[in-house]
């Protein structure tokens, strides 16, 4: 294929197609808003949207649930829902929690936890010692949940204690957990865990 038959949006749109496109990754970041309108033009051909939330500095694509009532053929999930486990959904709570106060804090743009502040934050949601360990002892099951999905990012590893591993907590978890799920969500988890009183 030439070079002149590929659109100048290309490569945003392929990146786009691996995940959210952020900020911090300048090039993109720049070309995306420029072709806007025209990502947008295209995508909404093929059924999905272009989201650009300025004020976290991200961009991704979204598949709009199918209206049965369009008459139309129903086009095929491109993107799969994922079902999180109760371990990562608690870890999405814990996660989206931090990231406000970090915000309110305004001590930057970029949040880094350590899997020991992550731990700290699950115990609260535990009033026994016996309810926590078992979740608190293997964090690795519900990370990687949240590293294949991108909600977060590994920035450090020290092979001498993994508690010190750090991450980075995407902006994007405030488009997957916006303010009306965390309450849904933590409501439903009152049903398994009994919450510190404060």
């Amino acid at each position: 294929m030439a070079d002149n038959n590929i659109s100048p949006f290309a490569h945003v749109f392929l990146k786009l197609m691996q995940g959210p496109v952020y900020e911090e990754d300048k090039a993109y970041w720049k070309d995306l808003l420029g072709w806007q309108t025209e990502l947008s033009k295209y995508l909404n051909q093929v059924g999905l949207q272009l989201i650009i939330n300025e004020s976290d500095g991200f961009a991704r694509i979204l598949q709009p649930e199918a209206d049965d009532t369009s008459g139309d053929k129903p086009l095929p999930r491109l993107m799969r829902k994922t079902r999180l486990t109760y371990e990562a959904t608690l870890l999405c709570i814990v996660l989206r929690e931090a990231l406000d106060e970090f915000d309110i804090k305004g001590n930057g743009t970029r949040l880094f936890m350590t899997q020991k502040e992550i731990k700290e934050r699950l115990a609260l949601f535990f009033k026994e010692r016996n309810n926590k360990s078992k979740l608190l002892k293997d964090l690795n099951k519900p990370i990687n949940s949240l590293l294949n999905i991108g909600i977060l990012k590994a920035t450090r590893e020290d092979a001498a204690n993994k508690e010190l591993h750090q991450y980075e907590v995407k902006r994007v978890i405030k488009a997957l957990v916006n303010n009306e799920k965390l309450e849904e969500i933590k409501s439903k988890l009152k049903l398994h865990v009994n919450p510190v009183q404060q």
